[in-house]
């Protein structure tokens, strides 16, 4: 089945919304590198600082040649939005189906960029045959266990040495406060909160090199409050404790502008986990806003045009502003395939590209606060009266 719009969203909903270890993929001879790449775009300005500008990716889209074109050109990381998930990989048990996310691989290593894999263990997005079984007790909590291990197993096996970051678990904790790991979440509610831990290990033994991530939203306090943040830091302290592989923070980076966002707090938050000598990454960055309906997005508050690009900005900045922050990647980078619409009534306009593909002041916003941190501001010279 093919999923038109990048999904990114639980079943609960969304409340609020290195150094490179694996170095650079190989490029195939006589295809389009980063060195065709134009000077101004971000993914050039990014690698001037040693950032890496992503963005999520339909593989099918790619044999659109506008689409591609901005893919490879503005971009040094993708991540398949949907391609990687064991729904689509897995649709019937024992039948797997890596078309999509083989496409994906290849564009990327034909254009010298980088792939964030997504995601390995999460409530969502999972194959019916497998929910089913567990639901009508035909799977049990052990079978599950070897199920997961061999999903696990085969799926970073067969991209080893060709995936960068992997989101190994994602979106665990809960929106209450206090925050904790989510008792009813699918995982946890069979097989214990230990699962995750164990999904880290089984992908360090499958891939020792690459970069492994717990991902999550509103855990860099963009809900307005640090009760998620607190808690995942704390696991994350007890995590590194017991030696569990985990290597990088993913923190989503959903925002809506009808609510409050702090810049300052996301990037303490981030420094926080960075302090404990984990990477940390933007990996799903988008801002939605209300507009006039879902296919040509036009946001209904004049106010919210300038919002928008500002809170992708602040954004930006957080990442920029903490040295551990290796990638900022976009949940998409064309209204048109944005999740938003889908998902949240009356909204969308949440990403850097409209539903035309043409860049709009958000695109601008980070393009410019790149040649800031690339090249600084010039020199002020000649102050003097007589200057």
């Amino acid at each position: 089945m093919r999923l038109r719009r990048l999904l990114a969203v639980s079943t609960a909903g969304v409340a609020a919304a290195l150094a490179i270890s694996t170095a650079a993929v190989a490029v195939p001879s006589g295809t389009t590198t980063s060195s065709a790449v134009a000077p101004d775009s971000l993914r050039a300005l990014a690698a001037k600082i040693g950032l890496r500008i992503g963005t999520a990716v339909i593989p099918f889209d790619l044999n659109t040649a506008n689409y591609a074109a901005v893919a490879a050109g503005q971009f040094s990381v993708v991540t398949p939005g949907n391609e990687m998930k064991w729904q689509v990989v897995e649709p019937t048990q024992g039948t797997f189906d890596w078309s999509g996310a083989d496409r994906l691989v290849a564009f990327a290593q034909a254009h010298g960029q980088l792939v964030r894999g997504h995601t390995l263990l999460w409530h969502n997005q999972l194959p019916t045959w497998l929910t089913t079984g567990v639901a009508n007790g035909t799977i049990s909590d052990a079978q599950l266990t070897d199920l997961l291990h061999q999903h696990i197993t085969t799926e970073v096996t067969r991209y080893k040495g060709k995936i960068w970051q992997w989101d190994v678990a994602n979106e665990f904790f809960t929106d209450s406060n206090p925050s904790g790991i989510n008792p009813n979440d699918f995982w946890v509610s069979h097989l214990g909160a230990g699962i995750i831990p164990q999904a880290f290990r089984w992908a360090h033994e499958a891939d020792p090199h690459a970069l492994l991530c717990y991902n999550d939203y509103n855990i860099a306090g963009e809900d307005g409050s640090n009760a998620k943040s607190d808690a995942v830091f704390a696991w994350l302290q007890q995590m590194l404790a017991q030696g569990v592989p985990i290597n990088c923070v993913g923190d989503q980076g959903h925002l809506d502008t009808q609510f409050g966002f702090s810049g300052t707090r996301m990037t303490q938050d981030l420094q926080r986990y960075a302090s404990l000598g984990l990477k940390v990454a933007i990996t799903e960055a988008d801002v939605r806003t209300f507009v006039n309906n879902a296919t040509d997005q036009v946001p209904t508050d004049n106010l919210s045009q300038f919002a928008q690009p500002f809170e992708f900005g602040q954004m930006l900045k957080a990442c920029l502003a903490v040295r551990q922050c290796i990638s900022f990647t976009v949940w998409g980078f064309g209204d048109a395939d944005s999740w938003v619409p889908g998902f949240f009534k009356g909204e969308g306009y949440a990403t850097i590209y409209d539903v035309n593909l043409n860049p709009k002041t958000a695109y601008t916003e980070l393009q410019q606060d790149l040649q800031l941190a690339a090249h600084g501001a010039p020199h002020r010279t000649g102050i003097g009266a007589d200057s």
